[in-house]
């Protein structure tokens, strides 16, 4: 009962943190699986959603921040797929990747620009950001509240890709690109619905995480991003609960190795995870073995 006690706050930090790591990874895994890119710049859109809030909530109460935030991200990420993207749809699949990465070192600068390159602090949000005890174990009540909000929205998301025209679409576009565009679906409307859908998860888990871990820096995005990233390999990228399985076991697994005392080596557990992964499960726990059609 005493090692329980002891170990329930990082076992429900890392419940709450593999959630919020699962919102990043299904945006990384929804475009991987449509455009087969790593869409590297999803980490800072991340990041820019909490300085989003910050500075909306200086200004606009929370319950207007809030829905703000989440369109200006949403709008955000429609504005870098089609600046960024969109005119390199016929290009090499290495200029996409440059180019995903010059977007997110663009984001990382202004972000540098915008604060100075100082530390800002995420405001409290009223009943989110209170302290609960549970077990006796003291923790905030966005760490309750992270996994269940997850769940309920990987389950809308997953309804939305198998009963709905434009999850049909998706279907069928990350299946055979060629194919999908000649069948008359809108290459354009589905790559954007795509990368919608992504950022809109990535602004709520910025809303879950900055309400944990308070303070945003213009590179604080970097770490959640490739760990998200990594979630989404290990689980097999292209599949959303791949990804969502993914990033519970890497949040829950680096908290206890915080809870053991080996702080230092919690960031190199999840890229250990992911070199052991590509040497034994190259396509991940889910992911489909690719075939080349001859």
């Amino acid at each position: 009962m005493n090692f329980f006690s002891a170990n329930l706050p990082y076992i429900l930090a890392g419940i709450s943190t593999g959630g919020q790591y699962a919102l990043i990874a299904i945006g990384y895994t929804m475009v991987y699986g449509i455009l087969r890119l790593i869409n590297f710049a999803h980490g800072d859109v991340f990041m820019a959603a909490g300085l989003i809030l910050i500075y909306a909530s200086t200004v606009l109460p929370l319950y207007v921040s809030i829905p703000l935030m989440i369109v200006v991200t949403v709008l955000m990420g429609f504005a870098i797929e089609r600046a960024a993207y969109k005119p390199l749809r016929n290009a090499p699949r290495m200029s996409v990747m440059i180019s995903a990465i010059g977007v997110s070192y663009l984001i990382q600068n202004l972000a540098l620009y915008v604060t100075g390159g100082l530390t800002k602090y995420y405001p409290p949000i009223l009943w989110v950001s209170d302290s609960i005890q549970i077990f006796g174990a003291a923790t905030k009540r966005v760490t309750v509240i992270t996994p269940f909000l997850t769940i309920a929205l990987v389950a809308a998301l997953v309804l939305l890709i198998r009963r709905s025209k434009i999850g049909m679409a998706m279907r069928a576009v990350s299946r055979d690109f060629e194919t999908a565009q000649l069948m008359g679906i809108k290459l354009d409307a589905v790559i954007s619905t795509t990368f919608v859908i992504g950022t809109f998860l990535a602004a709520v888990g910025s809303l879950l995480f900055f309400s944990n871990y308070t303070g945003v820096t213009p590179t604080v995005g970097a770490m959640p991003g490739l760990k998200a990233f990594v979630a989404a390999v290990f689980g097999g990228i292209g599949s959303i609960p791949g990804a969502v399985i993914g990033a519970f076991i890497i949040g829950v697994c680096e908290n206890i190795i915080k809870g053991l005392g080996w702080t230092t080596f919690s960031d190199a557990f999840t890229f250990v995870l992911l070199i052991f992964v590509l040497m034994f499960m190259p396509t991940g726990i889910f992911g489909e073995k690719s075939t080349d059609k001859v």
